[in-house]
């Protein structure tokens, strides 16, 4: 490969994806040591309250707790299911002759040869394949608590509302890591038109999800 003909793709791909990374580096760091300041951390400061008052009283609150449970759930199913579609869709693709691969248009910066052409979609290919894998896994847990909030509580039960809150907190972290793989692998379609708009979409994609996980929080206050 001549250096000319790859180096965007060499040098603004990875310095992207490098900034996604490093965001989510950082939002978990402040989620660990400041929780309230980001969504995720009052998120998981809610499931802590909502499964005892759920499971103190839960013969006349078990229709509230499924169906809170089950809409999380339908939510991870709508993101599985639009990531496997994607795979099957980029298989084909992959699949098919090199003339259907061909970008839009040649002039694009970037390098447009078969490789990198095949490349591009291997590398998509592989990212919603992790994020179908990771909603499906969340399905599986939130199934779990959606069992056994609903079992009598005994003093002998294994299952306590500690157990349950580590379950839910299990497939809520499950569901949110394939939602941002699925935002993730939208920079990285922009990558079939060239690196450079791979590139300025990862840095807008950044400040929609501060604003997201960080200013919600600011705005509410304290």
């Amino acid at each position: 490969m001549e250096w000319r003909k790859y180096y965007m793709d060499m040098l603004l791909v990875p310095f992207a994806l490098f900034i996604i990374f490093s965001y989510h580096v950082w939002l978990w760091h402040k989620t660990r040591t400041q929780p309230f300041t980001t969504t995720f951390g009052r998120d998981a400061d809610g499931w802590k309250l909502w499964v005892p008052t759920m499971m103190k009283d839960i013969d006349k609150k078990n229709i509230i707790a499924i169906q809170s449970l089950r809409n999380l759930v339908m939510g991870s199913t709508l993101m599985a299911t639009t990531a496997i579609l994607l795979c099957a869709g980029l298989g084909a693709v992959i699949s098919s002759t090199f003339s259907v691969k061909k970008p839009i248009n040649d002039t694009i910066f970037g390098a447009h040869g078969e490789f990198m052409v095949g490349l591009k979609y291997a590398v998509l290919l592989t990212i919603y394949s992790f994020s179908f894998l990771c909603h499906t896994s969340s399905i599986v847990v939130m199934n779990q608590v959606n069992f056994l909030i609903c079992i009598p509580q005994d003093v002998k039960s294994l299952v306590t509302q500690e157990y349950l809150i580590g379950l839910l907190e299990k497939a809520t972290l499950l569901n949110t890591v394939g939602n941002r793989l699925f935002y993730s692998a939208f920079s990285l379609l922009l990558w079939i038109f060239g690196p450079v708009l791979t590139f300025f979409s990862s840095i807008a994609m950044v400040l929609v999800l501060y604003n997201l996980d960080f200013l919600a929080c600011h705005n509410g206050g304290d």
